[in-house]
């Protein structure tokens, strides 16, 4: 299973209606179940980012389709990276 973290910062868009945050993300939960994305977890943030997305999906092309949608409607813009458990981790690093 590929597992992103997107780090979310709001638009001028989504800042002017932060106060339906939590109803677009309810509505991205549906969105992101008919794309086959399970969302592990979704959180809302303060600093530098505005929220955080935890997914995992099959392939990570179902992922990255998922949040070129949220994207395009305006609201947040992300900062994407792929994430791994520790087996995954040590394959990659080549740890016996």
């Amino acid at each position: 299973m590929a597992c992103y973290i997107a780090l979310l910062k709001y638009t001028n868009q989504g800042a002017k209606d932060v106060k339906k945050s939590t109803k677009r993300a309810h509505q991205f939960d549906k969105l992101a179940a008919k794309s086959g994305v399970k969302v592990v977890g979704q959180y809302w943030t303060m600093g530098r980012y505005d929220g955080a997305l935890i997914l995992s999906a099959p392939s990570e092309d179902k992922i990255l389709h998922l949040l070129a949608e949220l994207a395009s409607l305006g609201n947040v813009r992300t900062e994407t990276m792929q994430a791994f458990v520790d087996k995954e981790f040590d394959a990659i690093v080549g740890k016996s």
